[in-house]
C-alpha cells in the first residue's frame, strides 16, 4: 500500500521584508541621524547604521520578525543608532569619588596626583618639549637629565634612572646584572606582586637564575652566604608588600646582606616596592622601609614605585651606585621600558615637593595618610547630621569607629584609626544604596559591611563632601519622597 508523500510545510517568503528596509544612506540623509552625525561623525554613524541593519536582517530571516514590528524597529533605528554611537564614544576612564578608605586603591588608579603635577602634565603634554634636546648647546640630550638634578639631591653620591613601573625596574636590573647568573633569593621573599605577577616568573623572564635559599618562614645569614658560588650575580632582598609571615619567623636583615655582599663582592639588590620616602611612624605606619634607609643600610640597587607612596604618575626607580645605574641605562631593554614626557613632568612636580619638604601637605597621598581620626571624625559626624536631618523614614545614619588601609601593597598590617559613616535602610538593602551610589554620573566607590554601607571619608577630598551628600540623599530618599527605583 503506498503511502501519500507529505507535504513539506511552505517556508515563508522573507524576501519582501528583506527589500522593505531602508538603505544606509537614506538613513544618514534623513532628520533623525543629524544630531548623532553632527555629535559623532557620519563615518562612525554609518557603521553603527550598517550594524543594526544587520542585525534586523537576521531576525527577519529566523522568522523573528512580522511586517508591523519590523516598521517599528525601522521607525525606533534613529534612537537605537544614537544610543550605540553615544556609548561606543563614551568614556570608559571616569573620575571617581574614593569612599573605601583604601588610600591606594590599585583598582581606582592608586595616587591621586597634586595640581601642581597636573599643570605640568598640561603643559607638556601641549606643546613641543626639551624631552631629548640640550638648549645649551643646541643639540640633542638626554631625557635622563631631567630628574638627575632632583633625585641626585634627595639620594647624594648615587644615580638613578625611571621606567614605567617597578616590575619593570626589577626586571631591568635582573637582566642588566644577572642574565644567565644566579640571584640568591629568601624563599620567604618570593613574592607575589598583584595581578599574578611573581618574582620568580620576572626573574625567569629576565634570564637570570633563581637560587632559593632558607624557608618559608625561617632564612638565616648563613643559608646566603652557603649558597654564593662563581655563577652568582646578586643577591636580592624582597619587601614583603603585600602579605606578613607571623610566628616562628626569622629573615636577614638587608644591613646584614648588604654587609655579607660587600665581603664577598656580591651587589645586594633591594625591592623596595612602594617608593616610600619619609618615616611614616609619625602617623603610625611603622612596618613600611624607606628608600633612603635602604640605600643606608648598604642595598647597591633599589628599586620602587611612583604612583604608590611616592605620590607620582605610574613609573619605576631604579636608584643606586652610579656604576650600576650606568650598566641599566646601556641596556637595549632600558629603551622599550623609557617612560614619556607627561610622566617626566608628573614625577619631577612630586619630587620637588619631596626637595621642598611640602610632600605631607601639597601630595594627596601624604594629606590622606596624615589625616588624624579626630579630623575625619568631625566630617563624618557633619555629614550624619545634614544627612539624617533629611533622610526618609527608615534611615538610619551614624559614625562607627573602623581602620583606613595604605592599599597598593603597602603594610598590609597598619589599619589607620577614623570615623566611618555607616549607612543602613529599612526599605533598601546595603547592596541596592552601593549600586546606587556606584552607578551616578560620578560614581562613589564604597563598601559593605554587614548591612551597612560603609563610607570612609580619608579618601574623599573634603571639597566633595557636599557631593557625597547629595548622592547619599538621591539614594536612600529624602523625608516626603521616595528614593528613585533604578
Amino acid at each position: 500500500m503506498n503511502r501519500a508523500k507529505r507535504s513539506a510545510p511552505l517556508t515563508p517568503d522573507r524576501t519582501p521584508l528583506l527589500r522593505a528596509l531602508p538603505q544606509v544612506d537614506d538613513l544618514l540623509n534623513s532628520a533623525p541621524f543629524r544630531a548623532p552625525i553632527a555629535e559623532h561623525g557620519r563615518e562612525l554613524v554609518a557603521g553603527t547604521v550598517r550594524r543594526q541593519l544587520t542585525a534586523l536582517r537576521a531576525e527577519i530571516r529566523s522568522g523573528g520578525l512580522d511586517r508591523r514590528r519590523v516598521g517599528e524597529r525601522v521607525a525606533r533605528l534613529g534612537e537605537e543608532v544614537a544610543a550605540e554611537a553615544a556609548l561606543l564614544t563614551a568614556s570608559s576612564i571616569r573620575p571617581v569619588i574614593n569612599a573605601t578608605g583604601v588610600v591606594l586603591h590599585t583598582n581606582l588608579g592608586r595616587a591621586p596626583l597634586s595640581e601642581p603635577a597636573v599643570r605640568r602634565m598640561g603643559e607638556v603634554a601641549r606643546s613641543y618639549t626639551t624631552l631629548e634636546y640640550d638648549l645649551a648647546r643646541g643639540r640633542r640630550g638626554s631625557r635622563s637629565i631631567h630628574l638627575d638634578r632632583l633625585l641626585g639631591t634627595l639620594f647624594p653620591r648615587r644615580a638613578a634612572q625611571v621606567v614605567n613601573n617597578n616590575a619593570a625596574a626589577v626586571l631591568l636590573a635582573l637582566n642588566t646584572l644577572a642574565e644567565g647568573r644566579e640571584v640568591i633569593v629568601s624563599r620567604g621573599e618570593l613574592v607575589e606582586i598583584g595581578g599574578s605577577f611573581r618574582i620568580p616568573d620576572i626573574m625567569r623572564k629576565s634570564g637570570a637564575i633563581l637560587r632559593e635559599v632558607g624557608t618559608t618562614n625561617r632564612t638565616r645569614l648563613a643559608d646566603y652566604e652557603r649558597a654564593i658560588g662563581p655563577r652568582t650575580a646578586l643577591l636580592m632582598k624582597v619587601h614583603p608588600s603585600n602579605y606578613r609571615i607571623v610566628g616562628f619567623t626569622a629573615q636577614v636583615q638587608l644591613r646584614e646582606v648588604a654587609a655579607l655582599g660587600r665581603r664577598r663582592r656580591v651587589p645586594v639588590l633591594m625591592d623596595q616596592g612602594s617608593g616610600n620616602l619619609l618615616d611614616l611612624a609619625r602617623f603610625g605606619v611603622r612596618n613600611e622601609p624607606v628608600v633612603g634607609e635602604a640605600l643606608a643600610a648598604g642595598a647597591d640597587l633599589v628599586c620602587c614605585s611612583g604612583d604608590k607612596l611616592l605620590g607620582g604618575p605610574q613609573a619605576g626607580l631604579l636608584i643606586g651606585r652610579p656604576g650600576l645605574i650606568r650598566r641599566t641605562r646601556e641596556n637595549p631593554l632600558s629603551r622599550a621600558l623609557r617612560v614619556d614626557k607627561i610622566t617626566y613632568a608628573a614625577l619631577e612636580s612630586a619630587l620637588l615637593e619631596y626637595l621642598r619638604g611640602t610632600a605631607v601637605d601639597r601630595l594627596p597621598v601624604m594629606r590622606m595618610i596624615a589625616l588624624s581620626r579626630e579630623a575625619i571624625q568631625t566630617r563624618a559626624e557633619r555629614l550624619a547630621r545634614a544627612v539624617s536631618s533629611r533622610a526618609a523614614a527608615g534611615v538610619d545614619i551614624a559614625v562607627v569607629p573602623g581602620g583606613s588601609l595604605l592599599g597598593g601593597g603597602s603594610a598590609p598590617e597598619e589599619a589607620l584609626p577614623t570615623a566611618l559613616l555607616g549607612v543602613r535602610s529599612a526599605r533598601l538593602s546595603a547592596r541596592v544604596i552601593e549600586e546606587r551610589l556606584r552607578n551616578r554620573p560620578t560614581p562613589i566607590i564604597t563598601r559593605i559591611e554587614g548591612r551597612r554601607v560603609l563610607i570612609d571619608l580619608r579618601t574623599v577630598p573634603e571639597e566633595s563632601d557636599g557631593a557625597v551628600e547629595q548622592a547619599l540623599l538621591e539614594s536612600i530618599g529624602e523625608r516626603g519622597g521616595q528614593a528613585p527605583t533604578h
